[in-house]
C-alpha cells in the first residue's frame, strides 16, 4: 500500500491517496498508470506527484496510444 500525495493545482492544495501496487494513479484515466509503473525502482512508500502531471499522462497516452511507461513526470 502507496501513500501517494498529489499536488491539485487547481485549488492549490495537497491531497492523500492511499494505493495498492495494482491500482491505478490518482486522476488516472482508464487505469493506464498503475502504482507500480510510476513508482519504478522506487523503494519508498510514499510517492508524489501532481494534478497536472497526471492529466499530461492522460492527454499523451490518448494521442500515441501506447502502454509505454518510460517517462513520468518529476
Amino acid at each position: 500500500m502507496a501513500k501517494i500525495l498529489v499536488f491539485n493545482n487547481d485549488t492549490d492544495r495537497m491531497e492523500t491517496y492511499y494505493r495498492g501496487e495494482s491500482e491505478p494513479m490518482p486522476y488516472n484515466t482508464n487505469g493506464t498508470l498503475k502504482v507500480r509503473e510510476f513508482r519504478g525502482a522506487s523503494r519508498s512508500n510514499i510517492l508524489w506527484t501532481t494534478k497536472r502531471c497526471m492529466q499530461s499522462w492522460n492527454s499523451q497516452r490518448y494521442i500515441f496510444r501506447r502502454t509505454d511507461t518510460s517517462w513520468v513526470c518529476f
